[in-house]
């Protein structure tokens, strides 16, 4: 082969590199264009909601609306999104306005910056995020029902904003964490000593294998196992993955370990003064580890409650259990 054959050789090659280069470009472009298309739209989950984007204080908030009737406002956990409440929102929408949010920090909500002492995810700054939600809708006074995180949301803002919440239910949670650490609590909630740990390291080791580490927070004996569909799954690690959701999820963890504990030192004789609703899982640790009537009674007027037969994930595991309990006490 002579010089002259080589080089139209090697041109032939690179324009050839050339065009596949461009054609995976343009695919990635193509592909890029589909999920943001994709992306936040939770339709075949609550069908007849609504989807918007509501502009709080301090960030976006991601919310689907539905129904018509009084407003109620739900809360997820983590490492959730609204569409945690999928199998339940749609019955409470044949009687009530039903709002569901995701927190800031999760699903498809804003993810502001830290703040001081970690207080951009403060429940204090969470329970304020759904206040004005609720109010930019229309509602000034609701019920609300949390879980997990959630639940602690809703239980800073019955404390912080009682003209605002006519009714609470929380589930599968008791307040002051960090209250009572024993062995047996460090080892179901490993979690809350890891994610608390100086950034990057959590992140860095979560964000190695997202999938691995939201996978293994629903294949628990005390929650999760067999409740969350691959659908399901499949839209919470879409939210999930994004490392700026995995930061997120620490911060709302590192402020759980310090200014939130602040926040509930400051309380001091406050109470829950609304009827307020508690439920906990059979199977999960929260009833292994406490008298939870006994503890909720010390931070709640009026408060009623029974444990569930199923694990953490109530509105997964046991929604028609979990939804009949709300209608009776809603009612």
């Amino acid at each position: 082969m002579n010089d002259h054959s080589s080089q139209i050789d090697r041109r032939e090659l690179l324009r050839q590199v050339a065009a596949v280069a461009a054609a995976a470009a343009s695919a990635g472009r193509v592909e890029n264009v589909a999920a943001q298309q994709n992306t936040g739209n939770t339709d075949r989950f609550f069908p007849g909601f609504t989807r918007s984007t509501v502009q709080t204080t301090g960030t976006t908030i991601n919310v689907v609306k539905g129904g018509d009737g009084p407003p109620l406002l739900l809360l997820h956990g983590a490492p959730q999104s609204h569409v945690s409440w999928r199998l339940i929102a749609p019955a409470l929408a044949k009687e009530y306005t039903v709002v569901a949010a995701d927190l800031r920090g999760y699903g498809d909500s804003g993810k502001p910056a830290d703040g001081e002492g970690h207080a951009n995810y403060s429940k204090r700054a969470m329970a304020l995020d759904q206040v004005e939600v609720m109010r930019a809708l229309g509602h000034e006074r609701f019920d609300v029902v949390g879980h997990d995180r959630g639940g602690r949301v809703a239980w800073r803002m019955c404390v912080e904003h009682p003209e605002r919440v006519t009714r609470a239910a929380i589930l599968d949670i008791v307040p002051l964490p960090y209250s009572m650490v024993t062995r047996e609590f460090a080892t179901q909630y490993f979690h809350w000593f890891f994610l608390i740990q100086p950034a990057p390291f959590p992140e860095t080791l979560i964000g190695n294998n997202a999938e691995y580490y939201l996978r293994s927070r629903f294949q628990r004996p005390t929650g999760g196992t067999g409740a969350v569909t691959d659908e399901a799954f499949g839209e919470y690690l879409r939210c999930f993955k994004d490392p700026a959701t995995i930061h997120a999820t620490c911060e709302d963890y590192r402020a759980g370990a310090s200014i939130d504990l602040e926040h509930s030192n400051a309380d001091g004789a406050k109470k829950v003064t609304c009827p307020l609703l508690v439920l906990w899982g059979e199977r999960g640790t929260v009833g292994r580890l406490y008298d939870v009537m006994k503890v909720w009674r010390e931070h709640a007027a009026n408060v009623t409650g029974k444990a569930l037969p199923g694990g953490h994930f109530l509105p997964e595991e046991v929604p028609n259990e979990t939804l009949a309990e709300l209608m009776r006490f809603l009612a």
